[in-house]
């Protein structure tokens, strides 16, 4: 059995904290942090929806970014090379659509929901910490929307959360660190919600391939971790839902 670094368990979660309210200005926010993992998720509504959008409807959209002091040695800022990074472009691509999964876009009316992920430190597991932060500053605005009269109805329709898991070493590990993700054989990232229903799966076989059976229990992995992280969002959100 391989001892984690950090002494966890398998299948155990790194200690979760989901600070609401860390900005003023943002209708909704929060400071999420996963271990090592500080993400700052800001969600600002603004009214009118980009013209691809049906008439009527509303739309959520992600931006992510990596401050430069993020990871252990600095990176320069997507701005001073003029373009945004493959990387970031991809994840923040993957945040869009997991959180746009929770929404009823019609309920939203013609507004557009943006969430700013910001990442503070980096210790693995940053988009899926983003994904999980993200929904609940989400929530935290359509609560807003909802107190003052905006909307109908709850535009939230089902709670959403992600978490990795990977394979090292021939073992099977829930929420990899840094220095797991760096040295794992398989990475899957799994973004579900509250049903249980499977929204994205990202899997990578980078040191070995990895069989359908490897990849279901993967995934049972996360469902685990994601009911976790779904019962904190829940103890933060109240009787939202």
């Amino acid at each position: 059995m391989l001892i984690r670094i950090d002494g966890r368990q398998y299948n155990e979660l790194r200690p979760v904290t989901i600070t609401p309210g860390f900005v003023d200005f943002a209708e909704g926010s929060v400071l999420i942090q996963c271990g090592g993992t500080k993400v700052l998720c800001c969600a600002s509504v603004e009214e009118g929806a980009p013209k691809y959008v049906p008439q009527g409807t509303g739309w959520v959209t992600a931006e992510y970014s990596m401050l430069p002091r993020a990871n252990r040695e600095r990176t320069q800022r997507d701005i001073r090379r003029l373009k945004l990074s493959p990387r970031s472009a991809e994840i923040q691509r993957l945040i869009g659509r997991s959180l746009r999964a929770a929404v009823d876009l019609a309920a939203l009316g013609e507004r557009t929901v943006t969430i700013d992920c910001d990442v503070l430190q980096g210790d693995g597991g940053t988009r899926t910490a983003s994904v999980t932060g993200g929904f609940v500053a989400l929530a935290l605005a359509c609560r807003r929307l909802a107190e003052q009269g905006m909307v109908n109805k709850n535009p939230i329709r089902h709670f959403v959360a992600a978490v990795s898991a990977g394979i090292l070493e021939d073992q099977l590990l829930l929420d990899l660190c840094y220095s797991e993700d760096s040295h794992a054989m398989v990475d899957l990232n799994c973004v579900m919600n509250d049903s249980g229903g499977l929204i994205e799966l990202q899997g990578t076989g980078e040191g070995r391939s990895f069989t359908v059976e490897e990849q279901r229990a993967l995934v049972d992995l996360c469902g685990g971790g994601i009911k976790t992280l779904i019962e904190k969002q829940k103890e933060i959100l109240g009787g939202f839902l």
